[in-house]
């Protein structure tokens, strides 16, 4: 089988990759596993020094790092040059906390001494999406082998020029063979590695559906899994809110990878008196989002990452309206090349709509009116999924009392729009999967968490 990257701008072909044979695949997870054996042997120093190249690595590539993301998935290009810097980041947030968040915990017993200590699992396959090429893998690349484990990634097909330059820079920033591998293989031979015996656990960021057949599959095998899955997070607007940052925020998070993201604002909850307001600002702002070739400093807006994705977002849109929605801005499939949709608002979004209960992945606000903050919660915590949520409100103490008490999800903010961050633990309930990833919560997932009892 033969696996394509095609430029989701111009749908030309950027480069082929031939799958991986099974025998290939052995070859690679033993070495991993073997690898393991020694890596686990290394001090945090030693591991630390290796991950600091990485990171100087990734600032030395940026461009070209940012250029190959941008061509294999569209990306925008100074999203993509971010996207690199926060590799960056989440790699020194390791080097300088690793040794801390994984040190022994002395627990006061009956015994003369005893504590709680942290050892690595073994090879831990990650099995990553193409919306945040390099980020969804550093992600897990950077606490896993910090933690002592080593790491085999099973990419989205689309971006195996991403997965392989990855794979490069652990390569040259001088790990051992078999510390960091990329596995060439299509969505249908994931299952392949998943139940190999030298793979100790897997990670995957995805959707709900592939999440369920992971868990699945490990789960008969008794193997740990992290599922960080799809997402329709919800920004409630209160009466009392600053639309003018309210709006701000929520363009932003809707439009970031042109609306490709788990995390992305995808649900705008509103009270009918400030609905025209807010729905007048939010149409104004989001048709002067720049939209084109993904290349150009000055766009916002790029291609979806593949021509199907933009016809089943297209499709989402046209049942909404369909079932009595209706629509303030775009919601057309504009002609000519790529997989361009533009930037949309719908409004009037009720329940049992596609906007409602499904994920919009790609540049479509969904506004869903309410009476009330109480309705506004309700509606916000309707739904199957749980990864991020935000409330805006001038009184900052009612928000967060929200944020805490009241919004039912993973991440919740207040007068800002819900992003990832290195030092702060990521990940959902509900549909949206469990476990998490980053900061402290993050490298002690796939590690050991061993009693020591001295009489």
């Amino acid at each position: 089988m033969t696996l394509e990257s095609l430029n989701p701008a111009t749908g030309e072909l950027v480069a082929t990759y031939d799958e991986m044979t099974s025998k290939q695949v052995e070859e690679i997870l033993v070495g991993c596993h073997d690898a393991f054996l020694e890596w686990r042997k290394t001090d945090f120093q030693t591991r630390a020094e290796l991950l600091s190249r990485v990171a100087g690595l990734l600032r030395d590539r940026r461009n070209r790092l940012a250029e190959l993301m941008t061509r294999e998935m569209g990306k925008p290009i100074t999203q993509a040059r971010a996207e690199v810097d926060k590799c960056a980041w989440v790699c020194d947030y390791y080097v300088e906390n690793a040794a801390a968040h994984l040190s022994p915990d002395i627990v006061e017993t009956d015994a003369s001494r005893s504590y709680v200590c942290f050892e690595p699992l073994g090879v831990v396959l990650a099995v990553m999406p193409w919306n945040f090429p390099f980020w969804q893998v550093l992600r897990f690349a950077a606490p896993a082998l910090m933690a002592g484990n080593t790491a085999a990634l099973k990419h989205a097909s689309n971006v195996q020029g991403c997965a392989l330059a990855i794979e490069d820079l652990f390569r040259e920033a001088g790990y051992p063979d078999g510390a960091f591998r990329t596995l060439v293989l299509g969505s249908r031979a994931a299952s392949v590695a998943i139940e190999h015996p030298r793979v100790a656990a897997v990670t995957l960021t995805g959707s709900t559906p592939a999440g369920r057949k992971v868990a699945a599959l490990a789960g008969s095998l008794l193997k740990k899994t992290v599922l960080e899955l799809g997402g329709s997070d919800p920004y409630v607007i209160l009466e009392d809110a600053d639309l003018d940052l309210a709006v701000a925020a929520c363009v932003t998070g809707r439009i970031l990878n042109t609306g490709q993201s788990c995390i992305a604002a995808k649900r705008f909850i509103v009270p009918e008196t400030v609905r025209d307001d807010f729905e007048t600002r939010l149409v104004d702002l989001m048709q002067r989002q720049r939209v084109g070739d993904p290349m150009l400093e000055e766009i916002e807006v790029g291609p979806m990452a593949r021509a199907d994705l933009r016809d089943e977002l297209h499709d989402q849109v046209v049942r909404s309206l369909q079932a009595g929605a209706r629509c303030l801005l775009g919601g057309e499939v504009p002609e000519g090349p790529g997989a361009f949709y533009p930037p949309t608002v719908l409004t009037d979004v009720t329940q049992g709509m596609a906007g409602y209960e499904e994920e919009l992945f790609g540049p479509v606000a969904a506004v869903l009116p309410v009476a009330d903050e109480e309705e506004a919660l309700r509606v916000a915590n309707d739904t199957d999924f749980g990864l991020g949520a935000a409330v805006f409100t001038r009184d900052v103490a009612r928000g967060e009392e929200i944020a805490a008490k009241r919004l039912q999800a993973g991440s919740c903010f207040v007068n800002a729009f819900v992003k990832s961050d290195p030092r702060l633990p990521f990940g959902g309930i509900k549909g949206s999967g469990y476990g998490r990833e980053l900061g402290s919560f993050g490298i002690r997932e796939f590690v050991n968490v061993k009693t020591v009892y001295v009489a």
